[in-house]
This record gives structure tokens, C-alpha cells and sequence, in this order.
């Protein structure tokens, strides 16, 4: 597996906008999965030349006995899930621009196996897949004619880890892990299914420049592909929506627009 701190470089020469799906906790598998849900996502992405994909892990919900869910009651063995998912996004490989894995798929202290590498693997898209966190550049254009550049964008990816039972505490941790990511526009991260978005920001010393400016970026958290039940309410978790926006990269000049 390559290291996580080498940058995937990823270059687009036309100047237009870009629309990237964050995808994370898809837990396909579990009883709760919306598959009518992400079979219709999957053909809408298919279909629009500008949309792209990050994998934010979990896509699969490979239940082993040590798990906190019920493995008896997977909908689909843990091996043929994976194969099934990498066939799915197949059709859509060229527009996945990275992955990363999640802690359900994260099984490698108990059985030694990491089902997101293997979905990648057979995508033949080891080059854009990090174990715990991948450092995305998308650059957009060739240089004007003038020389000035077209925009530039560096997100951070992850699947997360803790929380909190209200969106407060994830929000608190997400950010907190952001301020330590100098020139990062954006940290993407799932795990907590509850779909949320900040916009924080860093005092900047430009001691270059000799100038102070507060630099914004963004924390996006991902949303899930469950419906409420199962092991949510066992643990009395609080139910959330699903809510699926992209997140637009302008093309003409540097602007990150994110909604819910």
C-alpha cells in the first residue's frame, strides 16, 4: 500500500466546475442499507460527465463476530459484498479520485484483510487509495494567457473516528483535527452519519507579504446510506437524515461551494 502522506495529484485541463460526491458509510450489507437509494445514485453519477467521486470508507459493513453489529443477520457474505461493490463502481472507476478505508473495513487485528484495498485492487486504482488518509490536489485549467493560474484545491480525507451522540461533539472533533492541516480547503469525513457542514478559520502570517488574513476552510461531514434501525436503536443512537449534496470546485476562480 503506498504511504498516506503521498499526494495524489489529480489535473483537469477544461475550466469548468466540477461536482464531487463525498461517499462514506454505505454499509452495504446491513439490513438497514437503502439500496434502491444508491442503485439510483450510482446511475445519476453515470450519466453526468462533470460528477466525480471520494470514497470515504465504509462502503461495506463486512460484519464479523467481534463486531458491534450482528453478523448473522448480513444480507450479503463479507466476500461477495466486496465483489459485488467493486462491480457496481465499476461503470464509475474513472471518476473515483480517491479512497480511503473505514472501521468496518478496517478487520486486519482479527482476520487480516482490508476489503476496500481489495475493491480498489480490482479497479486497478491502488495509485488513489490510502489506508487511513489521502491528501487530494485537484487542479483545474492550464495556465491564461496572461499566466495566471487557474485554481487549485487540496482536500483531506478520512473516515473519522468518535464523536459524539450530538452533532456538537462532531463537529468539535472534526474541527479540532482541521486546524492541524495547514493548507488544507477542506477536510472530508464520515464515521458519525450525521451529515453537517462547517466553515471555520485560520489566522494567516504571510511574513513573506508581510500581511495577516484569516484563511476559511471547510469541514465536511459525510452522510450515511441507512435507514433507522437495528443496531442504532439498540444503542438508542439518535436517528438522522440522508442528505446528498456535491460538493462544486469552481473552475474559473477558487470557490468551494458545500450544502446541506
Amino acid at each position: 500500500m503506498i504511504n498516506d502522506f503521498v499526494m495524489i495529484q489529480r489535473h483537469f485541463p477544461r475550466n469548468e466546475d466540477l461536482r464531487i460526491y463525498f461517499i462514506c458509510d454505505v454499509h452495504y450489507g446491513a439490513q438497514e442499507h437503502m439500496d434502491t437509494a444508491w442503485s439510483e445514485f450510482l446511475a445519476s453519477v453515470q450519466n453526468d460527465p462533470n460528477a466525480y467521486l471520494i470514497l470515504g470508507g465504509d462502503l461495506l459493513n463486512n460484519g464479523i463476530k467481534t463486531s458491534v453489529s450482528n453478523c448473522y443477520r448480513e444480507t450479503v457474505r463479507p466476500m461477495q459484498a466486496k465483489r459485488e461493490m467493486a462491480a457496481m463502481l465499476k461503470p464509475l472507476r474513472d471518476k473515483i479520485l480517491c479512497a480511503v478505508s473505514g472501521n468496518h473495513e478496517r478487520r486486519n487485528k482479527d482476520v487480516d484483510d482490508d476489503p476496500m484495498y481489495d475493491i480498489m485492487a480490482k479497479l486497478d486504482l491502488e495509485d488513489v487509495y490510502r489506508e487511513n488518509m489521502a491528501f487530494l490536489k485537484v487542479q483545474i485549467g492550464n495556465k491564461n494567457m496572461n499566466g495566471q493560474k487557474n485554481p487549485t484545491y487540496m482536500l483531506c480525507v478520512t473516515h473519522g473516528a468518535g464523536g459524539g451522540a450530538l452533532s456538537g461533539g462532531v463537529i468539535n472533533r472534526n474541527e479540532r483535527f482541521g486546524y492541524a492541516l495547514d493548507g488544507a480547503d477542506a477536510l472530508l469525513v464520515g464515521h458519525s452519519h450525521k451529515p453537517m457542514i462547517s466553515s471555520p478559520g485560520k489566522i494567516a502570517i504571510d511574513a513573506h507579504n508581510n500581511r495577516v488574513t484569516i484563511k476559511p476552510f471547510k469541514v465536511i461531514v459525510g452522510t450515511s446510506w441507512l435507514d433507522y434501525g437495528g443496531y442504532a436503536v439498540q444503542k438508542m443512537l439518535l436517528p438522522t437524515t440522508h442528505v446528498l449534496e456535491p460538493i462544486v470546485l469552481y473552475g474559473k476562480h477558487k470557490k468551494i461551494k458545500a450544502s446541506m
